[in-house]
């Protein structure tokens, strides 16, 4: 079976994402950080 990387794409997403971070609190102030930082990319 040849390497697949969308399947450790999906896992980084789905701990790493946007969404993810929205839901924490802890994740929102990351969010917030990185926006204020001016970061071109906020998360993964």
């Amino acid at each position: 079976m040849s390497y697949s990387g969308t399947l450790k794409k999906r896992k980084k997403k789905k701990t790493h994402g946007f969404l993810k971070r929205k839901a924490t609190k802890g994740g929102k102030n990351t969010l917030k950080r990185r926006i204020k930082k001016g970061r071109k990319k906020v998360s993964a």
